[in-house]
């Protein structure tokens, strides 16, 4: 992790980051609001704002835990959904969503966001003055 002064509540807000995503993804179909013809977009989206969360918290020369950890993520939630039975399933082709959301938010943090969190530390900064 970047050496941030706001680290412990960027770490309380990556973990309600997951436990949302945990939810969102193994909660039942009937607990859940349905994105109906935009599944794909919603798991690109989710995916695409983790990756682009996380590597504003890491060093470049750590994005590809944060990719293989949000890759990993995402299709631990597939099988999860498969093998829980309750109402929701794996499907490969979320898998997919997930993972061109993963590349979309590390492109995205290669070109202009990574490291964000150092951003918005110094902002604050220069607030308290």
């Amino acid at each position: 992790m970047l050496p941030l002064v706001y680290t412990p509540a960027w770490l309380a807000a990556s973990v309600v980051l997951i436990v949302a995503m945990i939810y969102g993804s193994l909660g039942t179909g009937s607990s859940l609001p349905s994105p109906g013809e935009f599944d794909k977009l919603a798991h690109f989206g989710a995916y695409l704002f983790l990756a682009v969360w996380f590597t504003g918290l890491v060093a470049r020369t750590h994005y590809w835990k944060v990719v293989l950890a949000l890759v990993g993520f995402g299709l631990a939630m597939e099988v999860l959904q498969q093998l829980m039975q309750r109402g929701r399933y794996g499907d490969p082709f979320d898998m997919a969503a997930n993972a061109l959301g993963v590349a979309a938010g590390l492109s995205l943090a290669l070109w202009q966001t990574g490291g964000w969190a150092r951003w918005i530390e110094a902002w604050l900064a220069r607030q308290r003055t």
